[in-house]
């Protein structure tokens, strides 16, 4: 379905809901959609995303309104007030390594319910949980993620909701545009039917059910370096 407007895209997102947001750092993140659920008032949210973003952008904003209750996440370096509420006690927090985090919502997309890493094992991540032994090796048991909803982010994207990402901004995307129960996804260019070539689609319109198109697109970088 194309979306007319944020609101409309977002319908049905209540409190309580897990959302899956693509991205990593600030690139390849749905500002757009971000803003709209801030803007919502939605709360105890479940967020699953590679990080937080920044203080004040991304999901950092959603973290200043104390709209989310849980992030499950694999990095929290780049925002003092994740920090801040976790050590508090305010923000249940339950990191995964990177690696994991992406292979657990991939599994969640394929319909693979549980998998066996070596990440983890002999650290405190793996207390109390299921280890098994393959060729010698011992490997963590690690369950498959999915959502209510994932929010994504891509390049182009046509009225049948096919996606295209631009380079390093697919990271996470695509994978999560698989496991949400109902994937909105915001693109920079609406294109028709047919306007890309079909070996260009990154995700298939199958896994996405809205699409809006927003051109307004601050693209913060999350750490400018220049020349001295």
């Amino acid at each position: 379905m194309i979306c007319e407007s944020i609101t409309e895209a977002l319908s049905g997102i209540q409190d309580g809901a897990s959302i899956m947001v693509g991205g990593f750092g600030l690139v390849g993140i749905p500002e757009n959609l971000i803003l709209g659920l801030r803007d919502s008032g939605v709360k105890n949210l479940t967020v699953i995303s590679n990080n937080c973003g920044v203080d004040d952008w991304g999901l950092g904003l959603l973290l200043q309104n104390r709209q989310i209750k849980k992030m499950i996440s694999s990095y929290v370096g780049e925002n003092k007030e994740f920090e801040r509420q976790y050590l508090s006690g305010e923000l249940e927090v339950e990191l995964v390594p990177q690696g994991t985090l992406a292979e657990r919502i991939r599994a969640g997309g394929a319909g693979i319910p549980a998998f066996y890493t070596p990440a983890g094992v002999g650290t405190p991540l793996a207390e109390g949980r299921e280890t098994r032994v393959f060729d010698g090796k011992e490997y963590l048991l690690e369950t498959a993620l999915k959502a209510d909803f994932s929010l994504v982010k891509a390049w182009r994207g046509d009225s049948l909701g096919n996606l295209v990402y631009r380079k390093t901004a697919r990271n996470f995307n695509p994978m999560m545009a698989a496991a949400g129960l109902v994937t909105i996804a915001e693109v920079e260019e609406m294109m028709a039917v047919g306007g890309f070539d079909p070996d260009q689609v990154h995700t298939p319109s199958i896994y996405v059910q809205r699409i809006i198109c927003c051109e307004n697109q601050e693209k913060r970088i999350e750490r400018r370096t220049v020349r001295g």
